[in-house]
């Protein structure tokens, strides 16, 4: 009996610690404008600009990370007992590659498409650029250097590269190519066995890992992995490969000896959850028998026993900051880049299309004051955290946590909450008066630039520029039907706001490129399904092709060759102008009506119609262009003209418009 009461005592105590951890976590949250929550866990110390990669040094001292973001970039140095960042040195391109010398004596660098890679001496806990190992010209000259992978007894150097699509193997003595090899897709990383005689490369863009001879310096066969394979981690024997695969939500373990996958780690927080974990980096315990794996979209590390191999188990779920995009493991801590770090951020100094400049003068205290125009590609600090190894009651703790900050769950994707009566149905398959959808995008506008003024609304009216005068048509539709203060967009730029407007979500490679392109450091563009790397795997369109719905799209996803995506071949307006700033949005409604006017004359209306309205993008103080405020008149008279025709129509009725913007990039908020 006392046995009893003692071991019940026990329970209630052990309750009531969980309890008041959960507490302490709960007082801690961040609310993301996505509608996902953050209760990071271990000590957090802020980095740069979307750190992608973490490199341990052989001595376990020290920790370099890469910040590859849209504003500064740099290599961070960080003495791993303190917690400290002991250095951080400007680069001009960089991009995920990372290796520390054998003897941690010195540091290379992916320079991305600078097309060469920097060698940093590592002394006194600073970095020294040291030398530099260039595979070609710098950009436009396509090669784009990702992950590498050093063998220092050989004094050879590897790298994958996603413009190029290539393996190169590098001599440091003499600074020249061993050889290329074509990956057949964009390289991720890559990285060697144990005994340096074999090297993986993760192609991104062909889902295999590439198996690779290094010493017949020939590519000897290739193991097919999930969707976008990013990051790996070995075991110390060389028989294990672990595979991280963006897309599809798991890890891809394959035997090395076999060359075949042997068993997949689902890693989302629900067993058929669809696409969007973004499962994107792996590291194995000290002990190996734990794996660690990021989920980048999740906000969370994934963690499976895979001491016996092909019969891993889930143990739980660790919090982090925004969007970890790597995971290393020092001894008994954990160390994890959070890329977007600890919350979004408001930028009331944020661009302004009708002024030229980098900075914003405001006036404060009868003087004038300038600071950097708080743009959102750049506006971001990610963040690294340091974690203790957790034991069961813990990872218990923090699983619940996990779960807790996600507003996902199984259940709302076929229920939602609404009022009574609404036409859109909050059940999957319930009837609706709704039988026609147009979903028109447009560009880059705040709420707080064209809304703000509206006293019905939660806006700042200092921050207004096309106010009611400008918009007069935006605000009597918000005025009659809806104003929706609060809606919030994922997409950070138009690159990836597209592919959120349209599939929900935007993939590893989008994620980890834009900023890139954004900060003119050269690349292809990424968006708007230029790259098939980049598309998600579902959009609005596939949707409709798979459950019989008919569609048709007005300039989204289309560019002047014809649609992006092959789902849009024969569904789309070729009368429609796509990307063109010098065709007005009046002049796109005409080329809209004409074509609505031909299919509503037969009843062959398609159900799903998307639009694409750009002017409101506005060509900034673009010599002999329309001024900012007449490109975003235009386009409010567009969606008046717009709105009102369609109202006129005996299909509206049965009609559901809905009007986003794609991002907010391009303005205070």
């Amino acid at each position: 009996m006392k046995n009893a009461v003692f071991l019940l005592s026990l329970l209630v105590l052990a309750v009531q610690i969980q309890a008041q951890t959960l507490d302490e976590l709960s007082s801690r949250r961040v609310s993301l404008p996505n509608g996902w929550q953050l209760t990071p866990v271990g000590k957090i110390l802020p980095l740069g600009d979307l750190p992608l990669n973490i490199a341990v040094s052989p001595d376990k001292k020290m920790a370099a990370v890469t910040n590859n973001g849209q504003s500064t970039q740099t290599i961070q140095l960080i003495n791993v007992k303190k917690g400290v960042v002991t250095d951080s040195v400007i680069i001009g391109k960089s991009w995920l590659g990372l290796a520390f010398s054998d003897d941690s004596k010195s540091l290379y660098a992916s320079g991305g498409n600078d097309n060469f890679i920097i060698r940093y001496t590592v002394r006194k806990k600073e970095l020294i650029n040291a030398d530099t190992i260039r595979l070609g010209k710098p950009w436009p000259e396509k090669i784009s250097i990702a992950g590498i992978a050093l063998d220092d007894q050989k004094k050879v150097i590897y790298a994958v590269t996603k413009e190029n699509n290539s393996l190169y193997a590098i001599d440091l003595l003499t600074k020249s190519i061993i050889s290329q090899h074509q990956l057949g897709g964009e390289g991720y990383t890559c990285i060697l066995s144990p005994d340096k005689k074999i090297l993986y490369a993760s192609c991104w863009g062909c889902d295999k890992i590439v198996v690779f001879d290094t010493y017949r310096q020939q590519i000897t066969g290739s193991v097919p992995v999930g969707d976008n394979p990013n990051d790996m981690c070995i075991t110390s024997d060389g028989l294990y490969l672990f595979v991280a695969n963006a897309n599809d939500n798991n890890v891809s373990v394959i035997d090395t000896k076999q060359m075949k996958v042997i068993e997949t780690l689902n890693t989302a927080l629900y067993p058929d959850a669809p696409a969007g974990s973004t499962t994107n980096s792996v590291a194995l315990s000290v002990d190996e028998k734990t794996l660690y794996i990021a989920n980048a979209d999740n906000n969370c590390l994934a963690l499976f026993d895979v001491s016996v191999p092909g019969k891993s188990k889930g143990k739980g779920f660790i919090p982090t900051a925004w969007y970890p995009t790597c995971v290393r493991v020092v001894k008994n801590k954990i160390l994890v880049s959070n890329g977007k770090g600890m919350t979004s951020l408001p930028n009331p100094y944020g661009p302004n299309p009708n002024r030229r400049g980098d900075d914003v003068v405001y006036q404060e205290g009868g003087r004038e004051h300038k600071i950097k125009v708080q743009y959102i590609g750049g506006l971001f600090r990610g963040s690294l955290s340091i974690i203790d190894h957790p034991d069961e009651v813990k990872l218990g703790l923090w699983s619940k946590t996990v779960y807790n900050n996600t507003p996902y769950t199984k259940e709302k994707e076929l229920i939602s909450e609404g009022a009574a009566g609404n036409p859109v149905p909050q059940k999957v398959g319930d009837p609706s008066p709704v039988k026609y959808v147009f979903y028109i995008i447009k560009e880059n506008r705040t709420y707080d630039q064209v809304l703000g003024d509206m006293t019905e609304g939660n806006g700042d009216p200092g921050l207004v520029l096309f106010g009611e005068n400008i918009t007069p048509n935006h605000h009597a539709i918000a005025r009659e039907f809806v104003l929706l203060d609060n809606f919030y967009v994922n997409g950070e730029v138009s690159a990836d706001g597209h592919n959120w407007s349209m599939g929900a979500y935007a993939t590893d490679y989008l994620e980890k490129n834009w900023p890139t392109s954004y900060g003119d450091r050269g690349g292809s563009y990424p968006g708007g399904g230029a790259r098939e790397i980049a598309n998600s795997k579902l959009f609005f369109w596939d949707l409709c092709k798979r459950y019989g719905v008919t569609y048709r799209t007005y300039g989204e996803f289309v560019d002047d060759d014809g649609p992006a995506l092959p789902v849009l071949k024969n569904n789309y307006c070729k009368n429609y102008t796509p990307w063109v700033q010098s065709v007005r949005d009046t002049t796109r409604f005409g080329q809209w009506k004409r074509d609505f006017d031909s299919l509503l004359a037969v009843n062959d209306v398609p159900r799903f119609n998307s639009l694409r309205l750009i002017n409101d993008h506005t060509e900034g103080l673009s010599l002999n262009k329309p001024t900012p405020f007449a490109h975003v008149a235009d386009n409010d008279l567009a969606t008046g003209m717009f709105l009102d025709y369609l109202s006129h129509s005996p299909i509206w009725k049965e009609s559901l418009v809905i009007t986003v913007e794609d991002d907010a990039q391009n303005g205070p908020d």
